[in-house]
């Protein structure tokens, strides 16, 4: 694809495509860009559309806010139209449970596949779902407005749209506990600060930044990009000297394909 193209468009999830790469953008500003179950079957299914060539993927959302999380429609006794509220689910099962909410996660997971980087950008509110749509993604930029905070406690809940373990990749342990327990706000210069953001910029540069680096990380050989991801991904389970191993391991095939070598 040469120009922009239009992929997927529903539920609040726009997914487009130009070359190298996807801009998967939440459409419902008037509401925060609020989630639902709908959603997060519409970004699950935007994984599954990625044609082959992308290489890189956007995440934004249209509005002042990036997310301000989940819709609070869901927990009452109608939830959504079309869908069980959440405290019909609560009287299901254990397994019953536990299915949905997994699949529920398959729209926090894909961001993080080894063939692609993927860039949240980040501006205003990103509440709750919206803090852990952010941390499924690579790498983050934000604005100077923007607002963290991981409110699942205050509802009597815990984080599980899959963001505790790279919050406490990113900030550690003590800090992560502390930011879930409280539910405080981190802002863009703490956020900055602990890694939870790669770049922080003013909101009028926003989408210039992403693009800027969205470009830098296409330039780069697309293979040499995902075997440096999948060593940098394995850090966390491997020893110093596995980490080595790995290393040459990669260089060699690497080496290998430069030099027209098959394995």
């Amino acid at each position: 694809m040469t120009s922009l193209d239009s992929v997927l468009d529903k539920d609040g999830v726009r997914l487009t495509v130009e070359d190298a790469v996807a801009t998967v953008t939440l459409t419902n500003p008037d509401k925060r860009n609020a989630q639902s179950p709908a959603l997060w079957r519409a970004l699950a299914q935007a994984g599954r559309s990625l044609p082959g060539d992308v290489r890189v993927v956007v995440l934004r959302g249209e509005g002042k806010s990036f997310s301000a999380g989940l819709d609070r429609q869901a927990f009452t006794p109608e939830g959504f139209d079309g869908e069980p509220s959440f405290l019909d689910l609560a009287r299901g099962s254990d397994a019953e449970l536990d299915a949905v909410i997994a699949e529920y996660q398959e729209a926090f997971t894909w961001w993080r596949r080894s063939d692609i980087v993927t860039i949240a950008a980040v501006q205003g509110h990103a509440i709750g779902a919206g803090f852990q749509l952010a941390l499924a993604c690579d790498l983050r930029v934000v604005a100077q407005d923007v607002q963290f905070a991981m409110r699942e406690t205050s509802l009597g809940l815990v984080p599980d749209l899959t963001g505790t373990h790279p919050l406490v990749s990113l900030v550690g342990y003590a800090r992560a506990l502390e930011i879930c327990a409280t539910g405080r706000f981190v802002h863009a210069d703490e956020a900055e600060r602990t890694g939870l953001a790669n770049l922080v910029v003013p909101g009028d540069e926003l989408d210039s930044a992403v693009g800027d680096l969205a470009a830098a990380l296409v330039a780069a050989p697309r293979d040499a990009v995902i075997e440096t991801k999948a060593l940098l991904q394995g850090v966390s389970g491997r020893s110093y000297a596995e980490q080595r191993t790995a290393e040459r391991a990669a260089q060699a095939r690497r080496l290998r394909d430069l030099a027209g070598i098959g394995d």
